[in-house]
């Protein structure tokens, strides 16, 4: 009886944040509200390694793509947990944290751009969000640093949370150029972003 509670509980949370008629956040006109995803390519370094140590983060499997719907109250909870990861981690980079680059790991109180992107992931998990919504991406800012944001998969469009900005914007409102993700059918696998460069050429500027 018990067991038969907590799955009713589990689908409670899950239609409270999925499923709705109501679209909080509208698309942007004129662009795709979503990535094009392409060929199957590598994995970065940092996520591998992070791979080999929790393995159960990245051998989620999803048999299908369609992305949910998201409720109001699923937009607050996406919202609110990308301010207080941002509030709640200093930034700083892996070689003052780790004494090398590419190391990829939960944050307890400080962390470089792909903590802060996996820590949201994981609490929104906890939240009721599969991991087939959520991706972690690699994109390249203005200035051509490479920065790691974390992409929400969603029937409204993909949204990004970011350490660089506390607004939850859809992606093509962001300034950068896209390169990978993580693969809504696999976490382990990542796939090229296609449209990505397309992107950045309508961003700048605006």
């Amino acid at each position: 009886m018990a067991s038969w509670t907590g799955v009713k509980a589990s689908i409670a949370a899950f239609c409270a944040v999925f499923i709705s008629a109501n679209t909080a956040i509208p698309a942007q006109a004129g662009s795709s509200p979503w990535m094009q995803t392409g060929s199957v390519t590598s994995q970065p370094i940092g996520h591998y390694e992070f791979c080999q140590k929790y393995r159960g983060e990245c051998g989620a499997r999803s048999k299908t793509t369609v992305a949910p719907r998201v409720t109001d109250r699923g937009w607050a909870v996406i919202r609110q947990v990308n301010a207080a990861v941002n509030r709640e981690i200093t930034p700083v980079i892996d070689q003052q944290i780790h004494g090398r680059d590419e190391v990829w790991s939960y944050p307890s109180s400080v962390g470089d751009c792909e903590d802060f992107a996996l820590e949201k992931r994981r609490r929104l998990m906890k939240r009721g969000f599969p991991a087939s919504q959520l991706l972690m991406t690699v994109v390249r800012k203005p200035d051509g640093e490479g920065h790691a944001v974390l992409t929400v998969r969603t029937a409204q469009g993909d949204f990004i949370l970011d350490n660089l900005e506390n607004r939850v914007r859809l992606w093509t409102q962001t300034p950068y150029r896209y390169l990978k993700r993580q693969a809504s059918y696999n976490s382990g696998r990542w796939v090229t972003v296609d449209n990505g460069a397309e992107v950045v050429v309508g961003s700048v500027g605006n």
